[in-house]
């Protein structure tokens, strides 16, 4: 079904690359033939996925330290993409999120939240967007998202105000730049479970066998190769008359609950506990 040159040709920036769904994404994306870019707070960690991908497809994605957060930053990440070639896909993964009792978050709190999920987003958008546009070029804008923005979703209210901007962007962008070429979609991924994702929102859950699987219709939860299928064909051109349509691959979860539910019962204790870092709860 993935041809082996379906994405041959095509340069992909992945923000937030270097680990989790990012990364496994950029894998497949190389294993598919694109030249990757990687892009992240950690060149580090950059360097680490992108020799692993070299080591496993033949095809070393290059890595460019970034804070997408700022504007500048992302215009000097646009200049160095550009050095090997001209953009065709932009992958919007780079976030953050965490749970907390909102009425206790800080301000600072919440823009560590909207910083690198909404507004590194709009910034990495726009910055590509102009390059296409004063260019004549095609291009395809693929945001991940959650299902946050179907549901809402308790204790990450930021990020579920995070994702849905950015899904406003997503569909609002589909008409004001379909008829210049550039396409943008999303995906809105459940449960698909990275260690640092898992300790930060369900800490201790997995040990006793209370994670999103024992929620979810199918059972279990997402893997990651799935979810990296998926982003290929969408940004591939056999997926050139989808334009600003978000895709859902949870299971059928979203259908159930929104998946914070379980915190409600939560005691001052259980949040002191998990403030403290605590994996039992």
């Amino acid at each position: 079904m993935y041809r082996t040159d379906l994405l041959a040709g095509k340069r992909i920036l992945v923000t937030g690359g270097g680990t989790g769904l990012g990364a496994a994404m950029a894998r497949r994306f190389a294993e598919l033939g694109a030249a990757v870019h990687l892009a992240g707070r950690r060149l580090e960690v950059l360097q680490e996925t992108a020799a692993s991908i070299g080591e496993a497809t033949g095809r070393t994605p290059e890595s460019h330290r970034c804070d997408v957060r700022d504007a500048d930053a992302v215009e000097g990440l646009m200049m160095d993409v550009a050095r090997s070639g001209p953009l065709d896909v932009l992958v919007n993964n780079a976030a953050a999120t965490f749970v907390a009792r909102t009425e206790k978050l800080s301000a600072r709190a919440v823009d560590a939240i909207l910083g690198p999920t909404l507004h590194g987003a709009i910034h990495c958008t726009l910055a590509a967007g102009r390059r296409w546009i004063d260019e004549e070029r095609r291009g395809v804008v693929l945001s991940i998202l959650s299902t946050s923005t179907i549901t809402g979703r308790a204790f990450t209210v930021p990020s579920a105000i995070a994702k849905s901007g950015v899904l406003a962007m997503t569909r609002s962008l589909a008409v004001e730049w379909g008829p210049r070429g550039i396409r943008t979609v999303a995906i809105a991924p459940g449960p698909f479970p990275t260690p640092g994702a898992w300790a930060r929102l369900r800490p201790g859950q997995r040990e006793r066998g209370e994670g999103p699987q024992a929620r979810n219709p199918l059972g279990r939860v997402g893997e990651h190769i799935e979810l990296a299928n998926l982003a290929s064909f969408l940004v591939s051109d056999e997926a050139g008359y989808i334009n600003g349509e978000m895709v859902t691959i949870d299971g059928g979860a979203h259908l159930r609950t929104s998946g914070a539910e379980d915190l409600l019962g939560w005691t001052d204790q259980d949040w002191l506990a998990l403030k403290r870092g605590d994996s039992s709860k």
